[in-house]
């Protein structure tokens, strides 16, 4: 959905996704995932969180504006998706390219993610690590345990390789990010037999990588640990050939952005310590949203709800955080519009 209201003026969007992921096991749930129960002050559901408390939020906050100001000074606009959750191929970039192509243009945008570890005010996301995933094969021979000469082990290739991965650390962070991180999050075999030596053994990574890097140079870096890697024998004892193995890059890769426009995150921080009295810390940290999408159109940042229970059994909101995210849009979208005019 994409949704407009038109003014003289520059023009602010606020951005978020409908998706959710999966609730796991329902039995475990207090409230159905899917009923919006309340209870003791507080709403569950799956999403309540991440991200349709947001949603509901940043609409109500543009709904009161124009009522109490006849309309922004400016024009506001709504960019509501899915398949943020997913692949992110047919959400957020598929709307901005359709929106660009109509001639839409916007000066700011706030995605309405949780961003606050503990409480409302706690954190503005003002950029993310780039992120990228892949897959390492190593290639052997199958054959029995008790007969290993008869075999080539891809196991103690790919523990070559991963160890390459792991070691040395890619970098010690900057002055915006955190260090550059690697994490190996699944190994298989196909084997399940255990006297078996399978033949190929595969190893998926993801990396977030901080501005010290881009995509390509990260990548380039990888082929090149790999490839050094693939040449010892650590793990082969009397192997002499080289570890034979295959990498391959997984979806698209995520760039890394930092947001530096000084009146949008200026004007936020202000309208946070406004409603709820606390100066937000500017941050980085975390996984990767589609803010990433929003940054090749305008400058972007993130901020919403608390997050300690997204994605989590029993996600859930306190009702009084909704309405004081509510003021604190509401405030953003009256400051933000009059800095623009003065």
């Amino acid at each position: 959905l994409y949704a407009r209201r038109s003014g003289n003026g520059p023009h602010l969007m606020f951005a978020g996704h409908t998706d959710v992921v999966p609730v796991g096991d329902q039995s475990a749930w207090t409230h159905p995932p899917f009923a919006a129960e309340i209870a003791k002050g507080e709403m569950y559901g799956r999403g309540a969180v991440d991200m349709k408390g947001g949603i509901a939020c940043f609409i109500a906050a543009v709904a009161r504006h124009v009522e109490k100001n006849g309309g922004p000074k400016g024009s506001v606009s709504l960019l509501i998706t899915g398949d943020e959750e997913g692949p992110a191929i047919n959400g957020t970039t598929k709307l901005l390219d359709w929106a660009a192509a109509k001639g839409e243009k916007w000066d700011a945008s706030i995605v309405g993610e949780p961003t606050n570890p503990d409480a409302l005010g706690d954190m503005i996301k003002i950029g993310r690590r780039g992120s990228l995933s892949g897959t390492v094969t190593v290639n052997g021979r199958q054959g029995h345990a008790a007969y290993p000469q008869l075999a080539d082990n891809p196991v103690r290739g790919l523990m070559s390789l991963v160890d390459a991965l792991l070691h040395p650390v890619f970098d010690k962070g900057t002055k915006d990010f955190q260090p550059t991180n690697l994490e190996v999050t699944s190994i298989d075999v196909g084997n399940p037999a255990t006297n078996v030596i399978p033949a190929k053994a595969t190893a998926t990574f993801n990396i977030r990588f901080n501005d010290t890097w881009d995509a390509e140079t990260i990548q380039a870096e990888i082929h090149n640990r790999l490839d050094q890697a693939a040449g010892r024998k650590k793990y082969r004892p009397g192997k002499k050939t080289p570890v034979d193995y295959e990498l391959a890059w997984r979806d698209r890769p995520s760039h890394v952005f930092l947001t530096r426009d000084d009146r949008l995150v200026d004007t936020l921080s202000s309208s946070v310590k406004a409603v709820v009295g606390r100066t937000p810390a500017l941050s980085t940290s975390g996984g990767t949203s589609d803010a990433r999408f929003i940054k090749d159109y305008c400058p972007v940042v993130e901020f919403g709800l608390v997050g300690k229970t997204m994605h989590m059994v029993d996600e859930r909101v306190a009702l009084a955080d909704l309405e004081t995210l509510t003021q604190i849009y509401e405030r953003f979208i009256e400051d933000w519009f009059a800095k623009g005019l003065s």
